[in-house]
């Protein structure tokens, strides 16, 4: 289906795609991607707002940890009601766990009353290589002059078990309110945790 491919315009050309990782206090790399209605969103189109990028493959326990009771759609309505976008990004490749049809997303999206502001679609793993996206989930979060200013794990509890959730320290949700007071991030960079990325 025509609709489901991932136009992946990767605009930072000085960075090599494989093996790529961008670095905390560089400009975060540009790219433009179809959301699960079939419209296109770049990351520059956000410039002046603090944007999080979110990897996600609902066919990982350690997601669905964040979701089945609601704590990262809860997350990404804090976040999105004090003006952040949030882009929730796929790259779980065709045939692989975590890749749905425009309107398998759509229904899953809709019965887990996901909260982000899209989810973005990047088959092809371009984006998510260009980023060093390496679990779902694999948080980054850009600034409004479009620095990187974080990545790495949601949280501090390295499990499946969503009652881990509230007792566990979360990164994403601290990093926004250093961010919204004006402050440097105080933790800047986490290990990553969770399933795979599913590349090609």
């Amino acid at each position: 289906m025509k609709s489901m491919i991932v136009s992946a315009l990767v605009l930072a050309l000085s960075i090599t795609i494989a093996g790529a990782q961008v670095r905390n206090g560089d400009p975060a790399p540009d790219f433009r991607l179809r959301d699960i209605f079939g419209n296109e969103h770049a990351l520059s189109d956000y410039r002046g707002k603090t944007v999080v990028l979110e990897w996600i493959n609902h066919g990982c326990p350690f997601v669905q940890k964040h979701y089945d009771k609601g704590h990262m759609q809860a997350l990404q309505r804090e976040a999105t009601a004090n003006g952040v976008i949030w882009l929730s990004i796929c790259s779980s490749a065709p045939g692989k766990q975590g890749h749905y049809s425009l309107e398998e997303w759509q229904k899953i999206n809709e019965e887990k009353q996901g909260a982000a502001t899209a989810i973005l679609l990047d088959e092809e793993g371009t984006v998510g290589r260009l980023y060093g996206a390496k679990t779902t989930p694999h948080m980054y979060i850009v600034n409004a002059e479009g620095v990187l200013v974080y990545q790495g794990a949601i949280d501090s509890i390295r499990s499946t078990d969503p009652d881990d959730v509230p007792k566990a320290k979360n990164y994403v949700r601290e990093a926004l309110a250093d961010l919204a007071a004006g402050r440097p991030v105080g933790t800047p960079q986490t290990q990553p945790y969770g399933c795979s990325v599913k590349y090609k």
